[in-house]
This record gives C-alpha cells, structure tokens and sequence, in this order.
C-alpha cells in the first residue's frame, strides 16, 4: 500500500434485532438508512457516497454478529487483495477466525481474524 489510502474502509455494527436497531441510530443522527439481506445477513447501511474515499458502514444481524460491549467491527483496507494480508495473521501471532469470502460481484471479499491482543478485527478488498 502506498500510504494514500485510507486504512480503514468499513465498520459493522453487531446487531440482534436489525428493526430496533435501525430505529435507534435513525433517530439519533437523524437519517434513513436503507436495509438489505445479503450472505444471510441482515444489513442496515449508514448513509454513504460511493467512490469517494470516506468510510462508511451499516449494522447487521447475522450468524457471526454477536452484539457486545466490545464495540463495532472495524475493516482494515486489504487492496487490492485481502489474501496478502490474511496469509500473514497466524504467523504474527493471530487467528484467521472467518476466511476470506465473496461479499457479491461488486463488493468485494473480507475475511476477520483475532488480532494478538483478543480484538475482533476484519479485512476487505476488491479482489
């Protein structure tokens, strides 16, 4: 990576009840986000611009989101390939805790892993 970039790209919110959730960050920053079931998951996304560089993210009920007082699901940008980046995880002393998995035709893949310190942390990239 040449440096600009931003280094974080998505945040997920874990969620056990998408409607009730919706509803509360509606309400609190006053916007409409707009929802969508994607990998088995239940998605609400924040408002976004897409190509613009900003970060965005969206809430989500699904298998692997499980709410908690240990915050929000950051995503480190893995370009232009996440593979790079996850191939080295185990041998700094993490875990790879989801491989890397198609997102849809136009999203792109992500992956998590456990960082050395017990985070849940995540990759995405293009390819």
């Amino acid at each position: 990576m040449d440096g600009k970039v931003n280094i974080i790209n998505w945040f997920e919110v874990s969620v056990s009840d998408i409607a009730r959730a919706k509803k509360f960050y509606e309400t609190i920053f006053s916007i409409e986000m707009n929802e969508m079931e994607m990998m088995g998951m239940k998605m609400a996304f924040f408002p976004m611009e897409m190509g613009n560089g900003k970060v965005s993210g969206a809430l989500v009920q699904g298998q692997y989101h499980v709410p908690s007082m240990d915050g929000a699901k950051v995503y480190f940008n893995g370009n232009p390939n996440l593979d790079e980046a996850l191939s080295k995880v185990e041998a700094a002393g993490g875990k790879v805790t989801m491989p890397k998995m198609k997102i849809g035709d136009n999203e792109g893949y992500m992956a998590w892993f456990a960082d050395t310190e017990g985070n849940s942390v995540a990759l995405h990239s293009i390819n």
